[in-house]
């Protein structure tokens, strides 16, 4: 376990506090959140995909992260992965960040074997990465957010990561396109 940063956005015991065995059973929303790595050698930045539900009714503003399955991957690979957890969470939706290759997600999506049945939509990060975090973090100080089982290596990100930081937060920010999804449900242009 990597100690805390200071100036990161996320303290371990908001997370701590609020995980979870299990989620409920009548999450009835689920996205899964890519963020792209835009190559796949060793130094490459990996590709964040992170699994994440709601309930609709009493409980609709928690939101339950279900899976980190982050890692390098070719972008046949990320795109296989991103399908079998859509078809085994039977999520709603699978949003991407587009800024570091605009249709990638989409193109390799529909030409990967299941693509076509997948709901998407892209997302554009207009704003910096803390900025678009601190709403995210807000509701894990809430304890709003729960993490259903541990994920160390998203957990050390997010507890690590600040504005000086030289790696690349991607764990972090598939979740916080999944949570900001959830939260505020955007009308989204689905393809």
């Amino acid at each position: 376990i990597l100690e805390e940063s200071e100036d990161a956005l996320w303290r371990r015991d908001w997370i701590e506090e609020a995980r979870v065995q299990r989620a409920p059973e009548d999450l009835n929303f689920i996205v899964i959140a890519i963020d792209p790595a835009v190559s796949t050698n060793s130094r490459s930045d990996e590709t964040g995909i992170i699994v994440a539900g709601t309930t609709m009714g009493e409980n609709e503003d928690h939101a339950y992260v279900l899976a980190d399955e982050s890692g390098r991957y070719t972008p046949n690979a990320w795109a296989e992965k991103a399908i079998a957890l859509y078809e085994k969470y039977q999520a709603s939706i699978i949003i991407g960040e587009s800024n570091n290759g605009g249709d990638l997600i989409f193109q390799t999506l529909r030409s990967t074997p299941g693509g076509h049945r997948v709901a998407y939509s892209h997302v554009r990060a207009t704003l910096g990465k803390r900025i678009r975090a601190e709403p995210v973090s807000s509701r894990y100080e809430q304890r709003k957010v729960h993490h259903v089982g541990i994920f160390p290596k998203l957990e050390d990100q997010l507890c690590t990561w600040n504005r000086d930081s030289n790696e690349s937060p991607d764990r972090m920010d598939a979740l916080v396109w999944a949570i900001t999804h959830l939260t505020n449900r955007p009308k989204l242009r689905i393809y």
